[in-house]
């Protein structure tokens, strides 16, 4: 019996259809578009993934579809090894960083299983894509002075200084992500048990739990920041649910976030400090104070172990640079004794 030919990637052109040399951004054909949009529905509807995730996905793996169709590819046979090696070698791939590379690798590979698994490919035309190594880089992280410093930069009253000091304590105070930040609405904030409820990657629900510094400041914010911040989306705007508000009444967005961190972060002296800095320095400082790796995986909401490990290297490599700084036989050599002098047996 003959093998069953492999589905087409496209079909006929219709009279009026683009050339194949037509502009990269046009609509895939009909049996990939209708693929991909099926690909895209699974993941809102079942993995429940972010808009963002969603629309990276979309344009990157319709980008290397396109490619694909261009380069001759007719059936999902027709995506071998070698066609995939051409298309990372392209100069629009090839430009790009590693880590970029690596991302449209597993995208890809993903969708392949997904095919397979829900649309009867008899084989995963990607799954013999290898991501590039990559080089890993620890975490930049804040000294605890330094973050001290930084949560105390905004100014002690007024509705944004209330609003910033509120922001910073829950970044730091319980490792925020800066879009579980933005999230938040004031139904899931439990100030007297110190803790809220997060939804994180893959709404992932966890609670975040805080000290009394970040209750202090919540306390204070919710009281005289936020209804002074409420009152100046006016009386026609439905009034907002979230928790931390911008000037005009209204949810305060992630650049907004990003903006006055490094705001604050320049105002100490660092020009690198972010949302996510400050989601590292409360990973790094849990574990330079003795906490379990288990419990930090939970504060910060890592489905896998593996990805908070990278805090053990941060913690180790502190208490290295501890070592070199002040043991006396880790540092310099030191002179060689007077002549004549022996050291004690």
């Amino acid at each position: 019996m003959a093998p069953t030919p492999a589905p087409p990637l496209i079909e006929a052109p219709a009279p009026g259809a683009p050339p194949a040399d037509a502009p990269t951004a046009r609509p895939l054909p009909r049996p990939l578009g209708a693929a991909l949009d099926a690909y895209l529905r699974y993941l809102k509807g079942i993995r429940n993934a972010s808009p963002y995730t969603i629309r990276n996905y979309g344009t990157e793996i319709g980008e290397a579809l396109r490619w694909l169709v261009d380069s001759g590819a007719r059936s999902w046979a027709d995506i071998d090894r070698p066609r995939l090696r051409a298309m990372l070698a392209a100069p629009h791939i090839a430009a790009l960083a590693p880590a970029s590379v690596a991302r449209r690798i597993s995208e890809l590979r993903a969708f392949g299983r997904y095919l397979v698994r829900e649309h009867g490919l008899p084989s995963d035309p990607f799954r013999g894509m290898r991501a590039p190594k990559l080089a890993q880089h620890l975490p930049r992280v804040l000294s605890v002075e330094e973050v001290l410093a930084l949560l105390d930069a905004p100014p002690p009253d007024g509705p944004r200084g209330l609003r910033d000091r509120a922001v910073l304590e829950t970044l730091y105070g319980g490792g925020l992500r800066i879009a579980e930040l933005v999230r938040l609405d004031v139904g899931a904030v439990d100030v007297a048990g110190r803790q809220m409820r997060v939804f994180g990657k893959g709404s992932r629900e966890r609670m975040a739990l805080f000290g009394a510094p970040w209750a202090l400041a919540m306390t204070r914010y919710l009281a005289a920041g936020r209804p002074w911040l409420a009152r100046q989306a006016g009386h026609a705007a439905r009034p907002s649910d979230a928790v931390f508000l911008n000037r005009r009444g209204a949810r305060l967005g992630p650049r907004s976030v990003q903006r006055l961190v490094a705001a604050y972060g320049r105002a100490i002296g660092r020009e690198d400090v972010t949302p996510h800095v400050l989601r590292h320095s409360f990973a790094t400082h849990l574990m330079d104070g003795g906490a379990d790796l288990r419990c930090v995986q939970e504060l910060l909401g890592h489905k896998n172990l593996q990805t908070t490990q990278i805090y053990t290297h941060v913690s180790q490599t502190q208490v290295r640079d501890a070592l070199l700084t002040a043991h006396p036989r880790a540092g310099r050599a030191r002179p060689p004794a007077p002549a004549g002098t022996h050291p004690p047996r």
